[in-house]
């Protein structure tokens, strides 16, 4: 099984999953279709199946990253969804958050990401899927 990783933009590149925060009022389903819409340009439904891994954390977030949220808002709380893709694609990136992507064995993502929230979501991938 492979997953899709991207690159953050520099000054702090680093490789991660498809990320975000709910805005008011979304249910987790629209903010995972958002932003898999928003940083990689392909629409959810035509696309695959998402689904809900029924997995939450709450991590923190790391500093050169708080600017994006709330003054004071230093912790960060993440719903976990899994998109099975038909066929491997060429996504749009979003060039103000990644530059780069690549498909790679869902195990070797685990070692390729710096957040160890991601590695947990790859984890309940592979007992789930």
């Amino acid at each position: 099984m492979e997953t899709l990783l991207i690159e953050r933009t520099p000054p702090l590149s680093f490789w991660q999953s498809v990320t975000g925060s709910q805005d008011e009022g979304e249910t987790w389903r629209e903010t995972a279709i958002r932003e898999v819409k928003e940083e990689l340009g392909i629409d959810v439904d035509k696309q695959g199946v998402l689904t809900d891994l029924n997995y939450e954390n709450v991590f923190a977030i790391y500093p050169e990253f708080r600017h994006r949220y709330p003054p004071g808002t230093t912790h960060n709380r993440e719903r976990c969804f899994a998109l099975c893709v038909r066929e491997k694609f060429t996504p749009y990136l979003a060039p103000d958050e990644h530059t780069a992507f690549r498909w790679v064995p869902m195990t070797g993502a685990m070692s390729a990401v710096r957040s160890w929230s991601n590695v947990a979501a790859f984890r309940r991938v592979l007992t789930k899927l």
